[in-house]
């Protein structure tokens, strides 16, 4: 969760970055390098850089244990696509809603808090569930540099006691429980915001049809 959040944090600030129209163009190299660098390179592997090889290259004056290590790599990870998602959501709020809005004398910093960002959430929030959903499950990886997650304890028990299906059978439903309470969020979060925008006309419901019948009859 604390991953995913900073994810976010960091993608908003690379997007802005990466907008044609941003101002400064230092921090668009910056943006498009760094979204080069975490897209381009397995999670697998930014894990162990971050934990093995950090130490070396700032001749150890930088030391992290294994928590924080794959907390580092995963949310610098996730926010080099959180950056793509929060971009292609920018993107597909009409140009003319910010002409409207700076022809109104809003800055460009304000029409981008309360114009494009609240209509773009809609776009942004179903693969940022599904970037989400990932992230739970790729924090299976962490478990490389001894990371005490759940599947290296799962890894412990099962070459302790020389028994692999019921550890994986656990920990697989723990995943499964996980993922979903995320995915019931998910969907909330969608209608939620979806609200005004959402074309399908759905019909009453059972108990509303009940309802209904009772007054007519009445």
């Amino acid at each position: 969760m604390i991953s995913q959040s900073v994810g976010i944090f960091l993608g908003l600030f690379a997007a802005l970055g990466r907008i044609t129209r941003s101002s400064i163009p230092i921090f668009r190299w910056i943006s498009g390098l760094y979204l080069w660098i975490f897209r381009g390179t397995p999670l697998l592997v930014q894990i162990a850089f971050v934990y093995f090889a950090l130490p070396q290259i700032t001749n150890h004056a930088i030391i992290l244990n294994e928590f924080l290590s794959a907390f580092i790599a995963l949310a610098l990870n996730e926010g080099a696509y959180m950056a793509e998602i929060i971009r292609a959501g920018i993107s597909s709020v009409d140009v003319g809603q910010t002409e409207a809005a700076e022809s109104l004398g809003m800055s460009r910093r304000l029409t981008m808090r309360r114009i494009v960002i609240p209509q773009a959430i809609r776009i942004i929030i179903p693969p940022t569930g599904n970037e989400f959903i990932s992230m739970l499950k790729n924090t299976s990886l962490a478990y490389v540099i001894s990371t005490k997650e759940i599947f290296f304890q799962t890894e412990q028990l099962s070459t302790a006691s020389f028994r692999y299906f019921e550890p994986l059978l656990i920990v697989s439903l723990y995943y499964l429980a996980m993922t979903t309470v995320a995915t019931y969020f998910q969907g909330h979060l969608e209608r939620y915001f979806g609200r005004g925008f959402n074309r399908d006309i759905q019909g009453p419901g059972v108990m509303q049809r009940a309802l209904s019948t009772a007054m007519r009859r009445a």
